[in-house]
């Protein structure tokens, strides 16, 4: 029986299970989230435990809130649900409309172009988001206020970042742009506290394939001849569709393609619960976005450079008009589709969601405790697929009992 709010911490953290996304902050004053020795963000306790009750109120709340305990699917009024890519209300083909904010962002720039507008226009006060920090190999969160803020942010940020610290302390009138399990964090929590659905922060969000350690990132780095010093400008993505892998000193500049950067550096160096992520399309946002590959003749995304184009999911009414909105004002250009269209573009994406089942099997045969997942059909999912299921069970126990 967990007895303290520390205890709860502790018990995600060490079963892998810790997103790093920073919700517990949201729970407690008394956590900070920091770094780890392992490159992640983990959560820390600044002061001794609270008053019995209070500390009894908050563990309750985190573990409504952590991702890392549970995650139920949403209950959306007026959304459809889909086996892999949840619940819905509209799904659209999408860009930026402005060419600079579409060459900056990691596809069609509509996350830049929606924090722009939203913030320029007075609908929220600002977007919190992710930049390069003061060292440029690190990301920080930061709250966007204006469309140069907003342009500085563009680009995907494959490394640590906890957005939600920052909504603690600003979130009423206020949009968050997270990873999937920041806005699983931020529903769940404002859900578990009461709050309307009408006074809930924007949420968006975008696909996502996990967090890689900031390890990868500075290895990557000193590989490319750098040191994480002598770095002046870093980018991931962008500039371009999906755009390279840049980084840029005093002297010089050496980019990787997105494949040889994600696919064989830092897409190798995920934390635990990323691979058994039971989201990673944003379910939990009010809008999701990802990218919407061309696919060579056998089905597969196709990586060359090109203008970016976005699949953009409204998951509730709100992110639905949005969309609307920002298309009625120049914003975005949208062009409805079928959500099955996006199955043979991202692979990955459906691929986990089939064989989570097997993943989740696995770990705990490896002895470790795993997140509660309700509402999601992965059984059923499973078999679908069932020879790739146990395979990915195998997989994990034998991982998870090699360390």
């Amino acid at each position: 029986m967990t007895r303290t709010l520390e205890d709860a911490v502790r018990r995600v953290v060490v079963n892998g299970n810790c997103t790093g996304c920073g919700g517990c902050t949201l729970v407690s004053a008394r956590i900070e989230m920091h770094l780890d020795t392992e490159g992640y963000m983990r959560p820390s306790f600044t002061t001794a435990e609270g008053e019995p009750d209070s500390d009894r109120e908050e563990r309750a709340l985190f573990e409504a809130t952590c991702p890392g305990r549970r995650v139920r699917a949403p209950e959306l009024s007026g959304a459809t649900a889909h086996a892999v890519f949840g619940s819905y209300v509209s799904v659209w083909k999408s860009w930026a409309i402005d060419d600079d904010v579409r060459e900056s962002g990691s596809s069609g720039g509509v996350l830049t172009a929606l924090a722009a507008w939203l913030v320029e226009t007075g609908r929220t006060r600002s977007v919190i988001g992710s930049s390069p920090g003061a060292s440029p190999t690190r990301s920080v969160p930061i709250q966007i206020v204006s469309k140069d803020q907003a342009l500085r942010a563009a680009g995907s940020r494959y490394a640590p970042v906890s957005n939600l610290p920052l909504l603690a302390s600003a979130a009423a009138d206020n949009a968050l742009i997270g990873k999937p399990c920041e806005a699983t964090a931020a529903r769940q929590y404002f859900d578990a506290i009461g709050s309307p659905e009408a006074d809930h922060p924007i949420l968006l969000s975008f696909f996502c394939a996990g967090t890689p350690s900031q390890h990868a990132t500075d290895t990557l780095v000193e590989e490319l001849g750098f040191t994480t010093d002598g770095v002046t400008a870093l980018r991931y993505r962008g500039n371009g569709w999906p755009g390279t892998f840049a980084v840029r000193s005093e002297s010089d500049v050496r980019e990787l393609s997105y494949d040889e950067s994600w696919g064989q550096h830092l897409g190798r160096r995920l934390q635990w619960r990323c691979k058994l992520c039971v989201d990673g399309t944003g379910g939990h946002a009010d809008i999701a976005v990802g990218d919407y590959w061309r696919c060579d003749e056998r089905g597969y995304p196709v990586f060359d450079d090109a203008d970016g184009v976005s699949v953009a999911i409204a998951r509730t009414r709100r992110g639905h008009e949005l969309l609307l909105e920002a298309e009625r004002c120049g914003i975005l250009h949208l062009e409805e589709i079928d959500i099955d269209s996006v199955l043979p573009v991202q692979p990955l994406q459906v691929g986990r969601k089939q064989t989570l089942a097997g993943r989740l099997l696995g770990r705990m045969a490896g002895g470790r405790r795993v997140p509660r997942y309700a509402g999601y059909g992965l059984l059923v999912l499973a078999a679908r697929t069932p020879v790739a299921a146990l395979r990915s069970a195998a997989g994990t126990f034998v991982r998870t009992i090699s360390g």
